[in-house]
């Protein structure tokens, strides 16, 4: 009997100011063989900055200009509202849930504001249960003069709650009350002056943290363990650049994201315009495999498809989806067909169908 192919959609998030579509939830049918996208459906949702699935793949959380939104994952991959709650402050730019799907993590990058909402069992969206507001001072007018949270997501083993403040130029870390969703700080892990780390990434074994700075565009590698009960330890083992050495000097870090089977790190660069692929070893390594411009302007996120023979761009400033055919092996990238248009897009999920 012939074995099934896996379905999957792909849901894109986007910024609807200034649009007259206000749709900012575009959902696409994934054709993994020739690796490209056809339009499914779209949600209506106001600057979707980014959004996350729940690790039960039951619902799709994203962020809102008034707060945070809940939509149940129907089993076409269309989605369903479940309701909206707010986050008693400014729109936040990065959303994640612990791995009990209990509560709902959003980071603010306008106020410096760390926000724990409650997750139902309907998966709606709760009430708030913990706010951290972040001061100090930075060095760089305006850009790093004060806290900017811009990633904020749990250890593997849901002990440690870690967030990126590239305006201050650190990750700090959490432990996470998981009866009441409250947070204690533990620990803090200080990136170089002006670097801006922007995103955090474990592998999924959990024994290794990769952290994406935008500003000096290099990616720290970080081995994770406990030297005792609440007593959280991050020695780094690796710094590599996310730049070529004939790159646009003026470069800026943007995304960080694992291929589906954990096997691969990818990376982008605003102004360089250009996605690197690493191989990722047992011992946490990163081996770089190319670095390759994207034919778009701004790749504020891209992803390797499930299949890993594929890879689909995000070009938040020129308006369009980029597709392109990879060999990981042979470490090319050959662009594959025309671009999608599509209103400034921010983050892209792949999500299988049941």
């Amino acid at each position: 009997m012939a074995k099934k192919k896996e379905k999957y959609i792909a849901y894109v998030s986007t910024y609807t100011s200034g649009s007259k579509n206000k749709c900012g939830i575009k959902i696409y049918d994934v054709d993994i063989e020739k690796g490209r996208f056809s339009e499914k459906g779209q949600v209506e949702i106001t600057n979707s900055s980014y959004i996350t699935i729940s690790h039960n793949r039951r619902f799709l959380y994203s962020i809102t200009d008034y707060g945070v939104q809940a939509d149940e994952i129907l089993p076409d991959g269309n989605l369903r509202l479940v309701n909206y709650a707010t986050i008693n402050g400014m729109r936040g730019c990065y959303i994640s849930t612990d791995y009990d799907d209990k509560f709902l993590i959003v980071a603010g990058y306008h106020d410096g504001k760390l926000t724990v909402l409650e997750i139902e069992e309907n998966g709606a969206v709760g009430e708030i249960v913990e706010e951290i507001y972040h001061k100090g001072l930075g060095s760089v007018a305006e850009r790093n003069s004060r806290p900017h949270i811009n990633c904020a997501r749990m250890s593997r083993d849901n002990k440690y709650l870690l967030e990126a403040d590239l305006g201050m130029d650190r990750v700090n870390v959490y432990s996470l009350n998981h009866a009441t969703g409250k947070l204690k700080s533990v620990d803090i892990i200080r990136s170089e002056q002006d670097s801006a780390p922007r995103h955090l990434k474990f592998s999924r074994d959990g024994q290794f943290l990769f952290v994406v700075h935008e500003m000096k565009n290099y990616i720290d590698v970080y081995r994770y363990y406990e030297k005792s009960p609440g007593n959280p330890e991050f020695e780094k083992t690796q710094t590599v650049s996310t730049l070529s050495k004939y790159h646009d000097t003026k470069s800026a870090a943007s995304t960080l994201k694992l291929s589906y089977d954990n096997k691969y790190l990818l990376s982008s660069n605003a102004g360089d315009n250009s996605v690197i692929v690493y191989s990722l070893d047992e011992m946490g390594m990163l081996h770089k495999l190319f670095c390759l411009p994207i034919s778009g302007d701004y790749p504020k996120d891209a992803s390797l498809f499930p299949d890993n023979r594929h890879l689909v761009s995000l070009n938040h400033e020129s308006h369009t989806l980029t597709f392109f055919k990879v060999d990981l092996e042979n470490g090319t990238m050959v662009m594959n067909g025309p671009e999608m248009a599509i209103d400034r897009p921010n983050c892209i999920i792949f999500h299988r169908l049941p």
